[in-house]
């Protein structure tokens, strides 16, 4: 495998220890790189290490330095910091196992691919790999790498298995600060009702290649407008950013039925009704009824 392990170490179940190897899982997509720039002279602007009194100083001087005191720090090289000692640095313990859905989304950071690090690890690694597929668990413990110590998931993934690097509770904030102002009124049956039937109509599964990144492609297009006109400022959308106000029941209504399509087959039945008036007929033989009664008298 070409790619160099972001870790290696040992999943450790009880008893039972699994030499693997993790990769991201992920890469940095499209993007574009933009520079700071002096605009009076076009020059790019670059940014020096500074010592007060010194000046500028180099990289290989410089170490991290934890503050103790005003102005006093201990210093720490990147060695001393990578080789602190714990026990996850090395073996990720499996501490407890749960329900996928016990996790909610919004703890999920960053995932990893797990593969076992030699031929004599793969056994134990797919029989962890298949218990976990039949009783539908993620195990959960915590590992240490790059400078920080991360609570984990671990659960099946095709052929391997996937680590996902957890945030803390601390990291997350509170729902019910954003969420209490909400108010507890149960909506409308009709307006669920054809809101359920909207989200049934799009329905489908999921594939991440049907989406791309629109933001890029508008700022290429951006850089290239300008290039035409020659730096002159160019502003696409010149419309006020407005906050969106909610809509009543009726324009929800409306809108809905709008989006399922049921506004559309209405206008042809109606244009069938008006077309056949077979009423002036029926009004004219009324009429010369009364004189052939008139005859026979």
């Amino acid at each position: 495998m070409a790619a160099r392990p972001t870790w290696r170490g040992i999943i450790k179940l009880v008893l039972v220890s699994i030499p693997v190897e993790i990769y991201p899982a992920t890469k940095s997509g499209k993007s574009i790189a933009f520079h700071q720039v002096h605009e009076p002279s076009g020059k790019r602007v670059r940014y020096e290490k500074v010592v007060p009194g010194i000046g500028p100083v180099d990289r290989d001087e410089i170490l991290k330095g934890f503050e103790i005191s005003k102005g006093n720090y201990v210093l720490l090289d990147p060695e001393e910091i990578e080789k602190v000692k714990l026990e996850s640095r090395k073996t990720l313990d499996l501490t407890q196992f749960v329900d996928l859905t016990d996790i909610d989304p919004i703890y999920y950071d960053k995932p990893y691919y797990v593969v076992p690090a030699d031929d004599l690890a793969e056994e134990a690694f797919v029989v962890l790999r298949e218990a976990l597929k039949k009783t539908k668990k993620v195990g959960i413990g915590q590992l240490a790498m790059r400078g920080q110590e991360y609570v984990v998931s671990l659960k099946p993934c095709g052929r391997g298995m996937v680590l996902e690097t957890l945030r803390y509770a601390d990291e997350v904030n509170k729902a019910a600060s954003y969420f209490r102002d909400i108010g507890d009124a149960k909506p409308d049956a009709d307006l669920l009702e054809m809101a359920e039937s909207l989200i049934d109509k799009k329905s489908s599964d999921f594939d991440a290649k049907e989406f791309e990144n629109r933001y890029i492609d508008a700022l290429k297009k951006l850089i290239a407008e300008k290039q035409k006109k020659k730096g002159k400022r160019v502003i696409q959308d010149d419309e006020p950013d407005r906050v969106p106000k909610g809509s009543n029941v009726i324009d929800l209504m409306a809108a809905l039925k709008k989006s399922l399509g049921d506004d559309k087959p209405k206008a042809k039945p109606a244009a069938k009704r008006t077309a056949a008036k077979p009423a002036p007929r029926r009004a004219a033989a009324k009429k010369s009824a009364p004189k052939r009664a008139a005859g026979r008298r």
